[in-house]
C-alpha cells in the first residue's frame, strides 16, 4: 500500500500525460503530491523529508515548465532529485562520518557500521546513474518515451537495485536479540 501511495504522483502524471500533454501532467503531478503531502498531514503522520524536498523540487521545475511553457524543467527534475539524494547522501558519509541510511532503517535492519557505509555508497552511486540515465533518455528519445522511462523504466530500475542487494545484506543482516 505504501509503495502505491508513494507512486500516487507518478502514475497520475502518466494517466494525464497520456491524456492531455506534459504540462497538464505536471500540473497533475503538483496537485497530486500537494494532495498526498495534505492528507498525511490531515491523518496526523510524519511526513519524510524526502516528500517535502520532492514537493518543492516539482513546484520549482513543474512551476517554471508551466510558467515559461518549456518541458525541459520537468524533465529535468528527476535527474536534480536523484543527484541531490546522492549528494546528500555522501555528504553525510564523507563530511560526517554518518550513514543517512542507517539513521533511516536502524530500526529495521540491524547491519554493521561498514555494510550501512557499502550501502550508503551504493545508493550514492545509483542515484548519481539514474540521473545521468534521465538525462540520457530525456535528449536522445522523444517526450513519450521520456514519460514512459520516468513512470516504468525508472521504477523498475529501484526495483531491480534494491533485488540485486538482497543476496549481498543477507549475508549482513544479524538477528534481534
Amino acid at each position: 500500500m505504501k509503495f502505491l501511495f508513494d507512486l500516487f504522483p507518478l502514475l497520475l502524471f502518466f494517466a494525464a500525460y497520456k491524456i492531455w500533454d506534459i504540462y497538464a501532467a505536471t500540473g497533475v503531478a503538483i496537485a497530486a503530491t500537494f494532495v498526498q503531502i495534505g492528507w498525511l498531514l490531515a491523518k496526523r503522520r510524519k511526513v519524510p523529508p524526502v516528500m517535502w524536498t520532492t514537493l518543492v523540487i516539482i513546484v520549482v521545475f513543474g512551476g517554471a515548465t508551466i510558467l515559461l511553457e518549456d518541458k525541459r524543467f520537468i524533465m529535468w527534475k528527476p535527474t536534480v532529485l536523484y543527484w541531490l539524494f546522492a549528494a546528500v547522501l555522501a555528504g553525510a558519509q564523507a563530511i560526517r562520518g554518518k550513514s543517512l541510511l542507517k539513521s533511516l532503517m536502524g530500526s529495521q535492519l540491524e547491519l554493521p557500521d561498514s555494510v550501512w557505509r557499502q550501502m550508503t555508497w551504493n545508493w550514492a552511486l545509483f542515484f548519481i546513474a539514474m540521473g545521468v540515465a534521465n538525462l540520457y533518455v530525456m535528449y536522445q528519445f522523444s517526450e513519450e518515451t521520456w514519460a514512459a522511462f520516468k513512470v516504468f523504466g525508472a521504477t523498475t530500475l529501484f526495483f531491480l537495485f534494491m533485488l540485486a542487494q538482497m543476496p549481498w545484506l543477507a549475508k549482513y543482516v544479524q538477528e534481534k536479540p
